[in-house]
């Protein structure tokens, strides 16, 4: 057991260990923000300076001005949003079947589920391209979405079956009792208790969808088609990248992404102190 002097010790490293992660994560994210107010040749300065030397919104009206950023900007929400409610939908309905329904070969076909977690989706760039050129979905978003959702459909079933798992099966047979089916059991029951898992799920799923790079630059050649991490890459030129104007389309960039983690945080945190303690 800690002596009250060990605990002190121990709540200050632990404090120091805190300070610093959160330095390490804010201070790249910071200067992002200070370089994207600042002409290019002040974005290298050194010593480098968090508060601008003469601040302009210069580089923001560039790259809100640039053709076509406006549209990759509604491409990207819309990949994200319709990969985020299909995913989140059929994961639910996956990981409900694997926790609570028996049928021949579940644990078999679960396990088999999970090998997409250890496969690095980079490895199935040249596999999906020709599935999805069979499907005639080459330049199209919706060849996005469909690979998104194939990408993250393991994990989230995996995480949304462990929260599934917590909720006790008295209160589905109380429904069954009364003459509930199924559907009712997990529109009323399971959906209801499993917010916060469904949050992080939402979460993880959306930003993964947002900030995809590899295979959107592979699948997507019309520009008017392009979601943001490709056009923001398409920024940066063999001879010269204007740093403050890549500077401030990521800040653009990172603001959905804020939002979206600021109004499920509450379940997220909830999500991952559950997780945790499974």
């Amino acid at each position: 057991m800690l002596t009250t002097k060990e605990e002190r010790i121990f709540r200050n490293i632990v404090y120091i260990l805190l300070i610093c992660g959160v330095v390490i994560t804010l201070v790249p994210f910071m200067y992002m923000i200070s370089a994207s107010f600042k002409s290019q040749i002040y974005t290298f300065e050194y010593p480098p300076r968090l508060i601008p030397r003469d601040p302009t919104l210069e580089n923001y009206i560039k790259a809100l001005g640039k053709d076509l950023f406006g549209i990759n900007i509604l491409n990207s929400f819309f990949v994200a949003t319709a990969t985020t409610i299909s995913t989140v939908f059929i994961s639910s309905l996956m990981a409900y079947a694997f926790s609570r329904m028996r049928f021949p070969g579940k644990e078999v076909f679960f396990y088999i589920l999970l090998l997409g977690m250890m496969i690095p989706p980079v490895m199935l760039i040249i596999p999906q391209f020709i599935i999805v050129k069979n499907l005639h979905l080459l330049d199209n978003l919706w060849g996005l979405i469909v690979v998104y959702i194939s990408v993250t459909l393991s994990m989230q079933t995996f995480l949304l079956r462990s929260f599934f798992e917590t909720i006790p099966r008295e209160l589905e047979e109380a429904v069954l009792v009364d003459g509930g089916t199924r559907w009712d059991i997990f529109r009323k029951i399971i959906l209801p208790l499993s917010k916060p898992g469904l949050a992080v799920v939402a979460i993880f799923t959306f930003l993964y969808a947002w900030d995809e790079f590899p295979w959107a630059h592979v699948a997507i050649r019309e520009g008017s088609r392009r979601t943001l991490p490709v056009a923001i890459a398409l920024f940066q030129s063999q001879y010269l990248t204007q740093w403050g104007l890549l500077f401030a389309a990521t800040t653009v960039a990172s603001i959905p992404a804020v939002i979206v983690f600021v109004i499920f945080q509450r379940y997220f945190i909830q999500g991952v102190v559950t997780s945790g303690l499974k």
